[in-house]
């Protein structure tokens, strides 16, 4: 095995540029409206293919499984990519998602005949189902390389991955504008060739190295960056028609930001170099008494209420007068908001674990119910509500993905993180198809008419999200009951075990 003063920032680079290309979920917006033209489907039945991507996102017990057993055997042997090692579930990865987006496009485009709809939502599953084994390598990777910053460096890889969205977003509209249908065929290549140039460097090296938590906030500014400059350029595409080179200009730009965390690595390896210690970390802490129980109550507070409006939010911007560069702009303002939920929960948790010792279940409570009024707002239907809106459910809900991997970590520690953390987002899909298909989709295609099954007007969705809300009420209630009986063991263990980290 290299030396980890060259690996585990190289393998952090790594995980980020991965992860900067693997969230082609939350862009369904910018491709739905050709899904739904060129094969004739009603709402129902978008939202019903919008649930089986839910499912393939969430459904990550495999990825688990599999990053188990690829990472059971002894350290030297997953140094290389011959051996055992975290690339290996990148692999499976990548072959998921060309295979399923390839598919979708072929059969949008008419090269194929058009499938019938559950053949379609296979084809779906598959390409969501490949962000699971994206996820579990890089978030469980990392999570063991710095075992004691978990919420500071989880908030990175799920921050780029919110970014991501808006990433790809401006990969599309320098190249492929307004041509929704190449940008399916740009899911297919994009993530999958960028997983198979990086996924050798993703390793676990079980060491602790100089100021770790120097060079993560190095990571974290880096990110921010990211998110500002995304959320300008987006702006100004929204304020002005940028020429093609105006285009060009900041998405050089953009590449050029992305790639300075090797910067921000080299920087780090040679101040291990002066400086590094060989203390060898352990990757599991103690579990406890009813995990079971912590399980269930886990489940119950992750409704991803989220997805409900991320999956709608081009019909409900074109039931409210919205042009198609506006909603694909709420599109990527929402990585945005996703990304500073995902990034901020992480970092913000993290201090006051350290500082205060407030257990982290505390955050979700308030996240949540910052979300249930997020859907009042959208739901009120007044002007700018869903830019209002869009901002509090997109923070409180990326926020919910840097704080659950963080919390199973540190109630049953890392060695099987992956499978836990996996088994509890099982019950998101459930959620999804409920709120999404059920509620959403039926309450529109109630209210539509006229040709094209379409809706407009705020009365189109104002119930369904009044039923989000109450939903994401119920989840901070649940959430509340888990930070009781979760209050005691952070007291207990894990600040105990973090009483011999530093906190600077």
């Amino acid at each position: 095995m290299g030396s980890t003063s060259d690996g585990k920032w190289t393998a952090t680079v790594a995980s980020i540029w991965i992860q900067s290309t693997s969230g082609s979920l939350y862009t369904f917006g910018i491709y739905s409206a050709a899904l739904k033209s060129s094969l004739s489907y009603d709402q129902s039945t978008l939202a019903t293919l919008s649930a089986f991507k839910d499912t393939g996102a969430n459904a990550g017990l495999l990825s688990g499984l599999l990053y188990s057993a690829a990472t059971s055997s002894n350290p030297r042997t997953t140094a290389v990519c011959g051996g055992g090692g975290p690339w290996i579930v990148l692999l499976a990865g990548a072959i998921q998602c060309f295979a399923g987006y390839f598919l979708m496009w072929l059969s949008v485009t008419g090269v194929v005949p058009p499938p019938h709809v559950l053949v379609m939502c296979l084809y779906m599953l598959l390409a969501a189902h490949a962000q699971t084994f994206f996820n579990t390598a890089n978030v469980v990777t990392a999570v063991n390389n710095f075992p004691n910053y978990r919420g500071t460096v989880v908030g990175i890889m799920k921050g780029f991955l919110g970014l991501s969205g808006a990433i790809l977003i401006q990969v599309y509209q320098t190249i492929f504008k307004n041509k929704p249908t190449l940008y399916l065929l740009m899911l297919a290549l994009l993530p999958t060739f960028n997983t198979l140039l990086l996924m050798c460097f993703v390793r676990i090296y079980r060491t602790s190295e100089g100021d770790e938590k120097k060079h993560l906030n190095g990571f974290s500014l880096v990110s921010l960056i990211i998110a500002t400059y995304l959320m300008v350029v987006i702006i100004l595409e929204n304020a002005f028609s940028l020429q093609l080179s105006a285009r060009i200009f900041t998405f050089i730009m953009l590449i050029l930001l992305l790639a300075s965390p090797l910067y921000i690595a080299m920087k780090s390896q040679r101040s291990d170099l002066r400086s590094i210690s060989s203390t060898i970390l352990i990757g599991g802490d103690r579990l406890v008494d009813d995990p079971q129980q912590l399980v269930a109550k886990n489940i119950h507070t992750r409704h991803d209420l989220g997805l409900a409006t991320v999956n709608n939010i081009s019909q409900i911007g074109g039931s409210l007068g919205y042009t198609d560069f506006e909603t694909s702009s709420l599109v990527s303002l929402w990585s945005i908001w996703n990304f500073l939920g995902r990034f901020g929960a992480g970092y913000v948790s993290e201090y006051f674990l350290h500082v205060n010792g407030w257990p982290r279940p505390l955050f979700m409570v308030i996240t949540l119910a910052t979300m249930s009024i997020g859907h009042a707002v959208i739901a009120s239907g007044f002007p700018g509500a869903l830019y209002v809106g869009s901002i509090l459910v997109g923070v409180c809900y990326g926020s919910q993905w840097s704080l659950m991997p963080t919390i199973a970590s540190e109630i049953f520690g890392v060695v099987h993180m992956g499978t836990i953390f996996n088994t509890i987002t099982i019950a998101s899909p459930v959620g999804s198809y409920i709120l999404s298909v059920r509620v959403v989709g039926y309450i529109y295609d109630k209210e539509a008419s006229g040709e094209g099954n379409i809706c407009s007007g705020t009365h189109c969705f104002r119930f369904s999200f009044f039923i989000l809300a109450g939903a994401a009420l119920l989840g901070c209630l649940a959430a509340l009951i888990l930070f009781f009986l979760t209050k005691k063991f952070y007291q207990q263990s894990v600040l105990r075990r973090l009483q011999n980290s530093a906190w600077e």
